[in-house]
């Protein structure tokens, strides 16, 4: 096989060439291995390597999953695999082997997915870029001066590359958003519950944070939704019942949607102008298709939600660090961290349960404020970031205050943290680029529980508008 050939492929694609045995899983993983050595010097991607393991498994019957045999990478966040180390992007977390697969990687592994090593990632996952002090940053592959997006930029770089067309991805914040529009990625954010976190864990931050995957094509997508959504017993809570296949909804016509639109965000700050550009010929694109399309926005507390979602966070970094300690019997110190991590933490030690539970107080609230536009709208129509994709060291590290460090980056996030608040599906679509080459990811959010209309509209604008045949610099 070519390396053109690997490339033109997505990862249904190239599990197909496995199936009718025009192609072999060991020599996927070699091409993949070969990409990674050739790209990763430059993107700095992947930053532990399993190649061996990933060699033995490809070698071993595949069995009937839908990506038998395909190349995959899993993020140095969650997706534990036994015998492989996870640190978060963090000093303060050894490299010890973790004792079992997550579910979700029991999932991955189930469906025929390969890992080859970890991605790369922020420290704990905090900001919408990958520059930890651990692994250095991450590069973009359409241009190497600006940032991969985050916390999954390392994912992103690489399936934007061409190193693997499927790559773990979770999102919190907007984490597997942002790296998708940074990337020119498909990035869907599920329904809080729709994807396991077990076994260690039931929820992440008061179920902020789900787990995803970024894709080059909406049906390797809706394929992996179909192969890891379902809860497992213990569960905190549970999605609302899926759909028999998810692949088949995303080549199902979505019927004409109501579809609102904004060009600001919630507290009224106007996008950048390119993104503007990026909403409105999206819209017109989305009229062409039969769809109802006005502008429109939640009507939410904005003060509500950013007093509360910072303190959650924080509250949720520190739980994070102090069960580390407790785990390691280390003793965090401000040396261990960036600037900003032991900030958010300090911030994290001092907030009290009271102060906690009236958060969610007020997040439920939020949630049932936009419950109620999606009673009028079937999406709501924005970019993913308020401003094209920045540079690498664009964000200050070092900075200690909560309330100056990530001033800057909500206002770079206008949008994605809402639909973790209020535990929303959402995704970014490249539907965009930017007039100097960088993707613009246009991003669609729906009703709790409502993947379904997600893809199908995604489906229907891929072929609308195709994204499959633009490729970054570093490709091939």
């Amino acid at each position: 096989m070519s390396f053109a050939e690997y490339a033109s492929h997505d990862a249904l694609g190239l599990a197909e060439l496995v199936a009718k045995k025009q192609v072999s899983a060991i020599e996927l993983v070699d091409e993949a291995i070969a990409r990674i050595e050739k790209h990763n010097p430059k993107l700095n991607a992947v930053i532990f390597k399993t190649f061996d393991r990933a060699r033995s498994a490809a070698r071993i019957p595949l069995g009937s999953g839908p990506f038998a045999g395909v190349p995959f990478l899993l993020k140095d966040i969650l997706g534990a695999q036994k015998g492989v180390p996870t640190r978060q992007g963090s000093n303060f977390i050894p490299p010890a082997p973790s004792p079992h697969d997550a579910t979700l990687v029991r999932r991955f592994t189930a469906a025929g997915l390969i890992s080859l090593g970890k991605t790369n990632v922020p420290e704990f996952g905090l900001v919408p870029t990958t520059e930890s002090a651990i692994y250095g940053p991450c590069h973009n592959p359409w241009n190497l001066d600006y940032s991969s997006g985050g916390s999954s930029g390392g994912s992103g770089a690489a399936v934007a590359a061409g190193i693997v067309p499927i790559a773990h991805a979770n999102d919190g914040g907007g984490s597997i958003r942002v790296p998708a529009s940074a990337n020119g990625l498909v990035g869907l954010k599920t329904t809080r519950g729709r994807n396991p976190l077990g076994p260690d864990l039931g929820d992440v931050m008061g179920g902020l944070v789900c787990e995803g995957v970024l894709t080059r094509s909406v049906r390797d997508t809706a394929a992996a939704l179909d192969a890891t959504a379902g809860n497992e017993m213990g569960d905190p809570y549970w999605a609302p019942a899926k759909p028999k296949s998810y692949l088949d909804e995303c080549q199902t016509p979505p019927g004409k949607l109501k579809i609102a639109f904004a060009t600001q965000s919630l507290w009224g700050k106007k996008f950048d102008p390119e993104c503007v550009e990026a909403i409105q010929a999206s819209a017109k694109l989305l009229q062409s298709l039969g769809h109802h399309v006005e502008e429109a926005s939640p009507t939410v507390s904005v003060d509500a939600l950013m007093q509360s979602f910072m303190p959650v966070w924080a509250s949720g970094l520190a739980m994070l660090i102090d069960g580390t300690a407790m785990m390691t019997g280390r003793t965090p110190h401000e040396s261990d961290f960036q600037g900003m991590t032991w900030g958010l933490y300090q911030m994290g030690k001092q907030i009290t349960a009271a102060q906690y539970q009236m958060c969610w107080f007020q997040l439920h609230a939020v949630a049932r404020q936009v419950a109620v536009f999606h009673e009028t709208y079937d999406l709501w129509l924005t970019t993913t970031l308020g401003a094209p994709t920045v540079r690498n060291g664009t964000f200050d590290f070092h900075e200690k205050d909560p309330l100056k460090s990530f001033a800057p980056i909500i206002d770079y996030l206008p949008v994605t943290a809402l639909q973790n608040a209020t535990g929303q599906p959402a995704i970014s679509l490249p539907l965009h680029w930017s007039a100097n080459g960088l993707p613009v990811g246009v991003h669609f959010a729906a009703r709790f529980g409502d993947e379904t209309t997600l893809l199908r509209l995604a489906g229907q604008l891929e072929k609308a508008k195709p994204w499959a045949d633009r490729h970054p610099p570093i490709w091939g």
